[in-house]
């Protein structure tokens, strides 16, 4: 017949497996996918109004891009869940008004979660105090998005490569500059609130 009680041994074995579960961090919590589609919600309706708004030299602050890089860094998710991530940006793009060029924006937006997926994890901190991670992961988050695009479009246009680079340099770098203020302000006050 065999003991009910629980033996020392089996005490040790479920205080490992307790102890482990906290280290083995990477999925998606729920209230994480509630921020990421929060978030994703509003840099498409920022996209369709303020964008417009705020453009200047034909330059739009792509908010789209912005809002995704904010929750890839908030919720620090797996690569894959980065690049589904990516993925959910570029089809929202798909939808009317959102993007003139259908099917563009997927490959871009995946290659730019993929960035942001990766960079995630390289501590940038300057003076060893300021987080500089969240303005320079997006920076390059956003230029990787946004050359992905240029590089895309210019083959399917027959545009030269160096061409498309140049004329589309100002662009891309600006929208990268506002989205990396843009993101460097938001991440703060977000994650103080997430904590409480």
């Amino acid at each position: 017949m065999t003991s009910a009680t629980p033996t020392a041994s089996d005490d040790a074995a479920q205080k490992r497996v307790v102890t482990a579960r906290p280290a083995a961090r990477g999925a998606l919590e729920v209230r994480d996918l509630i921020l990421v589609a929060v978030l994703l919600a509003a840099g498409a309706v920022l996209k369709l109004t303020l964008a417009s708004v705020l453009s200047v030299a034909g330059m739009k602050p792509n908010f789209v891009i912005a809002m995704y890089a904010l929750a890839i860094i908030i919720t620090r998710p797996k690569l894959g869940q980065s690049l589904a991530i990516g993925l959910i940006a570029g089809l929202m793009c798909q939808l009317p008004l959102m993007a003139a060029t259908p099917l563009v924006n997927i490959a871009s937006e995946l290659v730019g979660a993929l960035v942001c997926g990766l960079l995630i994890h390289v501590p940038l901190k300057l003076a060893g105090k300021v987080d500089a991670s969240p303005f320079v992961v997006t920076f390059l988050t956003t230029v990787a998005s946004g050359y992905t695009f240029v590089f895309v479009l210019a083959f399917m246009n027959g545009i030269a490569l160096p061409a498309a680079v140049v004329g589309y340099a100002l662009m891309v770098f600006g929208t990268a500059a506002f989205n990396a203020v843009l993101v460097q302000v938001l991440v703060m006050p977000l994650r103080a609130v997430l904590k409480r």
